[in-house]
């Protein structure tokens, strides 16, 4: 029988508030799998009240990516606040 490749440990992200550079806040429940393409991805909840799905996903690398404010400065797309209630 064929032995399978080991399984890579899973990306370690803190699970918690975070905010977005535009400056609303996240709160983080995971890091999950996508099911087709295997991408890793950040399971996150919106923390104000707004219409439509609370809930989001983003690639990981793109959720710790660095992005450009409106002054033109690169920052963190998503920076932690803290462990959350």
């Amino acid at each position: 029988m064929k032995k399978s490749p080991p399984i890579p440990a899973p990306p370690s992200l803190p699970c918690g508030v975070y905010r977005h550079y535009k400056g609303n806040n996240y709160l983080v429940l995971g890091v999950a799998q996508h099911s087709e393409t295997g991408e890793i991805c950040v399971v996150y909840a919106r923390m104000y009240p707004r219409p439509g799905l609370a809930l989001w996903m983003r690639p990981l690398e793109n959720f710790c990516g660095m992005t450009k404010n409106a002054h033109g400065k690169k920052v963190k797309r998503f920076k932690f606040v803290g462990a959350g209630e």
